[in-house]
């Protein structure tokens, strides 16, 4: 079993309260816009980190991380991007592959809005875990938590810390 702590749209803002939150994870995952180095050293110092890189990101990020994670966790086919739409609305470059070969978990971030949603069509789960950092839209800051065993997610849980606010980056 794998407790997985996923989130996205850091922009380069990480605090305490995202690494008090991932301290009982076995993996952290993060769908992109991670926005600067230290925010993945931060998450890797912590447990094994898989990220993908964002539109924000730059090349050094780009070059550490890809724009796609496919890959299995357990017995979960997991795939990973920024910019991947939801049931019904995937984007144009995800499309074709997405069809042909759905993962069971499809993991994107890029809206910054919280989205869990089943695709009866496909068979698969699809998580965009909001925006964990303090830029853009939102309101409130979000990430998720579920745990992976077998091929089967249970306990998932989204965690609000707390409105955006004004933080100093």
């Amino acid at each position: 079993m794998k407790r997985i702590g996923l989130l996205s749209d850091t922009h380069g803002y990480m605090d305490d309260a995202i690494l008090n939150h991932f301290s009982e994870c076995d993996e952290i995952w993060h769908a992109g816009d991670i926005g600067n180095l230290e925010v993945v050293d931060r998450l890797a110092g912590l447990k094994p980190l898989r990220a993908v890189y964002g539109n924000i990101d730059g090349n050094q990020i780009r070059q550490e991380y890809p724009l796609h994670q496919r890959f299995m966790c357990e017995k979960m086919d997991v795939w990973m991007t920024h910019i991947g739409g939801y049931p019904g609305r995937y984007e144009r470059y995800v499309t074709p592959e997405i069809y042909h070969h759905p993962p069971k978990l499809f993991i994107s971030g890029h809206s910054h809005i919280l989205k869990v949603i089943n695709d009866p069509k496909l068979g698969l789960l699809h998580i965009n875990p909001g925006a964990a950092g303090v830029q853009g839209f939102h309101q409130v800051r979000t990430l998720v938590r579920f745990s992976i065993e077998g091929a089967r997610i249970f306990d998932l849980e989204v965690v609000e810390m707390g409105r955006r606010g004004n933080f100093s980056e």
